[in-house]
């Protein structure tokens, strides 16, 4: 099982303190990956000091101060940016990164945000995001020296010389959510990854064999996608560790336990152990207490281990 670090910085971050932690996942050597949402509001009773980062800008940053750990987004929004910019942005952290990009795309969905940053929030978001995978894909996967042309719905292109190409021959693209139909579909077409945001062991089962089912309808193996989950995380070497982080991100214990991964080592190893049963191969850890750099230690030196 591959862990993975994912944060919400919106919900109250400085770039420092984001370093900091993708540096301490980087040198603790059990985490793949340094992820993060792609935000500009915070959710809930926070207070979202010292305010809202950008992700490909936060991302651009952390490419130059890191070496080893891959970098990228569940999700970015396909509202926030035009596709070909958006390919831009992403093409020149992989090359700032070394080919460590990764590049998850989602519809967008959170409508506050955007009126509060005056981002427009079109009614038909799914039609522009399949657009916008095409397009980008599309972009990177043309030839130096030719151009590529799009004429869609949403989005026209004519004559672009498609570049800068990324680093890495194919950056990963990630796919993800909840849909029984649309999102599979999507995956089957332009996903390296297909990941699942905050649901149980069963609607995973059933998501994952979804997707499986069009992955192999499209023409494609089922073993070419990796399957992923993304939960949150609260662990503790005792009971009354566990309920003082629970306590610090203003979630209860028993509701952690239930909806994400939360208890001592040997409890939380179980529960992945429950995820992996049912073709989970990666999982990213959805870390709120960004302070905490001793939860990270824990995890990295007592549920990742006992993964293989």
């Amino acid at each position: 099982m591959d862990l993975r670090i994912f944060t919400e910085p919106q919900q109250g971050a400085s770039y420092d303190t984001l370093l900091r932690v993708a540096r301490t996942t980087e040198e603790l050597g059990a985490f793949s990956a340094f992820f993060r949402s792609d935000h500009y509001l915070r959710m809930g009773g926070v207070s979202g000091l010292p305010g809202p980062t950008d992700a490909w800008i936060t991302l651009a940053g952390l490419a130059r101060e890191t070496s080893t750990i891959r970098l990228g987004t569940l999700m970015s929004a396909a509202t926030f940016r035009l596709p070909g910019v958006l390919a831009i942005q992403v093409a020149q952290v992989d090359a700032m990164s070394g080919g460590r990009v990764e590049f998850g795309l989602g519809a967008g969905w959170y409508e506050q945000e955007h009126a509060a940053y005056g981002i427009p929030f079109p009614k038909e978001k799914f039609g522009r995001l399949e657009e916008q995978l095409e397009i980008i894909t599309g972009l990177w996967s043309t030839a130096v020296g030719e151009t590529f042309d799009f004429e869609g719905e949403y989005y026209r292109l004519s004559e672009s010389p498609a570049l800068p190409k990324p680093v890495q021959a194919k950056i990963p693209v990630l796919v993800g959510g909840k849909g029984p139909t649309r999102t599979p579909a999507l995956a089957a077409r332009f996903a390296d990854e297909f990941n699942l945001p905050f649901v149980s062991v069963d609607e995973t089962a059933a998501q994952f064999g979804r997707v499986r089912e069009a992955v192999e309808k499209a023409g494609r193996r089922a073993g070419d996608l990796l399957y992923s989950n993304a939960l949150v995380v609260c662990v503790g070497r005792d009971d009354a560790e566990v309920a003082r982080r629970a306590a610090v991100i203003g979630r209860e214990v028993d509701e952690l336990k239930a909806n994400g991964l939360a208890g001592t080592p040997d409890e939380v190893v179980e529960r992945i152990g429950r995820f992996a049963a049912v073709g989970s191969q990666r999982i990213y850890l959805q870390v709120l207490d960004l302070e905490d750099l001793d939860h990270l230690e824990l995890i990295a030196s007592r549920v990742a281990p006992q993964l293989g």
